[in-house]
């Protein structure tokens, strides 16, 4: 085939206060799944902040009343502060980890004062009122964890185990937090198994997680940490998740071991990040994407344990064109922040055709559909503007307009987002039209996937 040009150029269950409507949907709320279906012509959204929930948790039962008089010592709120004002800006949750001084909480909860340290600060608040200021000691990004210390010790009651808690299906697990900023509570619930369609394992946990709750513990009757509170889906009735106590673990080992803690943690997210994309796109390439049939064209799908595709068609007997649609999406990403997550790939492909409407008025439509301005602003603070590159291409059995665009991490040197835009040229009256996106990658992985991926498109044998 023509070569494509090389020369590219370069609930989170925390708490966001005083957010609007639309904010809302985007700060510090439980952190949910990516959605099962994404738009075909979109990118999938990344898991993203949800909604609060209006109603109430139901009444503990006395096992869980005495489980929390227990443990109220060590169960904490975490906020993060606008250090100009000192007006709170998401809280969350965290516990004590032994008779130490530090805490165990969500990466995401305190992800402000990670990334942005001159603007933001952290609290604690117990459940007796006292309150004081926060050290961010490690991040683990890809499992959304974090210690803190502070300075007060805890009574022991949270016991992190130094080995993996064996749980039984169906084993009640109890979970602590402050939900919705109303004040400390306790849930309880029952643990349904390990979910491996993320990329890194999480544990299902059958109760109410609310706002607020991240980074709460999630424990046996006898006080052992089984997970840390994450997340939750709107989607489903009492379908939360936990981050498995193993990476609390690691977490706390690492800090076991450090002289001091980083100065600045961009770094350290960054170099998390492009450890995960190294695995994310090995994993993706370990052999041949899947062929899948779209009239006469061949397209390259992947569907695995972590990549879910699902199809769709607007098929009316007195519609002017047809169109079939493939939409596959990692159904889950990394949370950087409020507004950032990335480590994810989707994969689109739309089969336009027609037999009524004459070649300009369908070349007319299909050039609608091929939207390049739908990559992203150039005003977006986080990443760089769309740098994209176009060319007439052939694969071995099909001829292409490909359009490649990539665009820089500000934060996180050496990591990109790819989007490669195809479109067939070999029908005035059919359109196959495909999409990939690739998230935070190198630049060498986003040109491996994006090369896999154009020269798995073809056509079969008129």
């Amino acid at each position: 085939m023509n070569r494509l040009a090389t020369a590219v150029v370069l609930s989170c269950l925390a708490g966001a206060l005083g957010a609007s409507a639309a904010q809302k949907n985007a700060a510090g709320k439980p952190r949910e799944p990516t959605p099962l279906v994404a738009p075909p012509t979109l990118v999938p959204p990344a898991p993203g902040p949800a909604e609060s929930d209006a109603g109430a948790l139901p009444p503990p039962s006395t096992a869980a009343q005495q489980l929390y008089s227990s443990a109220r010592a060590d169960l904490l709120q975490i906020r993060m502060l606008l250090r100009n004002g000192r007006s709170q800006s998401q809280v969350g949750s965290g516990f004590m980890v032994g008779t130490s001084n530090l805490v165990l909480t969500n990466y995401h909860v305190v992800s402000q004062m990670a990334l942005d340290p001159d603007v933001y600060l952290g609290e604690y608040m117990d459940t007796d009122g006292n309150s004081g200021p926060v050290e961010l000691l490690a991040v683990d990004v890809l499992h959304d964890l974090a210690v803190v210390r502070i300075n007060r010790s805890g009574s022991g009651f949270f016991k992190v185990p130094e080995r993996t808690v064996k749980l039984t299906q169906g084993q009640y697990l109890y979970s602590l937090g402050n939900p919705l900023d109303l004040g400390f509570a306790i849930s309880e619930g029952a643990y349904n198994g390990v979910i491996t369609r993320s990329f890194y394992d999480q544990l299902m946990f059958t109760g109410p997680i609310n706002s607020g709750m991240s980074g709460g513990p999630s424990v046996t009757e006898a006080g052992t940490v089984a997970g840390v509170n994450v997340s939750k889906r709107r989607d489903g009735e009492l379908v939360s998740f936990l981050v498995p106590v193993k990476y609390a673990q690691e977490l706390l080992h690492k800090v076991a071991t450090q002289r001091a803690p980083p100065r600045d943690f961009n770094p350290v997210i960054g170099q998390q990040l492009l450890a995960h994309q190294r695995g994310m796109i090995d994993r993706l390439l370990e052999k041949p994407l899947s062929v899948k049939s779209m009239g006469p064209y061949l397209v390259p799908v992947r569907e695995s344990g972590q990549v879910r595709c699902w199809g769709r068609s607007n098929f009316k007997a007195e519609a002017p064109y047809t169109m079939d649609a493939i939409s596959c999406a990692m159904e889950a990403a990394i949370y950087v922040s409020d507004s950032q997550q990335t480590g994810y790939v989707s994969m689109t492909h739309q089969y336009l055709r027609s037999s009524s409407l004459n070649p300009l008025r369908f070349a007319f439509l299909a050039t609608n559909q091929f939207r390049v301005d739908r990559i992203g602003s150039r005003k977006d603070t986080r990443l760089t503007g769309p740098s994209c590159t176009e060319q007439f291409v052939a694969t071995q059995s099909l001829p292409l307009r490909a359009v490649t665009c990539v665009r820089a991490y500000r934060k996180f040197p050496g990591l990109y987002n790819f989007t490669l835009l195809t479109a067939s040229t070999d029908d005035d009256q059919a359109s196959l039209q495909s999409r990939l996106d690739v998230a935070g990658v190198s630049y060498e992985n986003g040109m491996r996937v994006t090369r896999a991926f154009l020269t798995a498109l073809g056509r079969t044998r008129r």
